[in-house]
């Protein structure tokens, strides 16, 4: 008969359960599925008022106001708000990637980080960058653009910017899709 010297082991019942770092951490946790399921929520938030943005409020605000100058300032507020929300939303969905850098393959987690890099370059650009010129133009023409003519510089450098916020929204939003799915993917394994 062997006599111990440290504490004696007192039995545990089996109901008691004594959660290990690593499943608190597993992809099935429940904290781990919460922040998972926000992160689904956020860019399909964004991705639809991208969309509804683009492909309704645009279009339908410059056929229904009797002024483009009017519509034309309700269009860059709402963009503005697009824009903004979609670079928040990215670096929130960029600083809790690393939570699942564990449960994905490289490739997937590496195209999730470039898509929402994407988003927030892109966000930041139309915001920061391009919706400032364009707001400088409209002030340096002094009058509404129609009135401006055609081959005047100030409405071509106007023209010339409105082509790259479509684009910088327009890769925005296709970075999202791909964001949206492979978050999604995740949720069903």
């Amino acid at each position: 008969m062997a006599i111990g010297l440290g504490e004696p082991e007192i039995p545990r019942p089996a109901s008691v359960s004594h959660k290990t770092q690593a499943q608190e951490q597993s992809p099935n946790s429940l904290p781990v599925k919460a922040v998972r399921d926000v992160r689904l929520l956020l860019i399909a938030l964004w991705l639809g008022a991208a969309v509804f943005f683009s492909f309704a409020v645009a279009p339908s605000v410059f056929s229904v106001l009797p002024a483009r100058e009017l519509a034309g300032a309700v269009v860059s507020r709402t963009l503005s708000i697009v824009n903004t929300g979609g670079f928040i939303i990215s670096l929130l969905l960029l600083l809790s990637a690393p939570l699942y850098k564990n449960n994905l393959s490289k490739r997937a987690f590496y195209a999730e980080l470039v898509s929402l890099a994407l988003i927030a370059l892109t966000t930041f650009a139309g915001q920061w960058i391009i919706a400032a010129r364009l707001q400088a133009l409209r002030l340096a023409m002094g009058r509404p653009i129609d009135e401006i003519a055609q081959n005047d510089p100030l409405r071509v450098a106007f023209n010339s910017l409105h082509g790259y916020s479509v684009t910088a929204l327009s890769l925005g939003m296709i970075a999202a899709v791909i964001t949206l799915l492979l978050i999604a993917r995740r949720t069903n394994r």
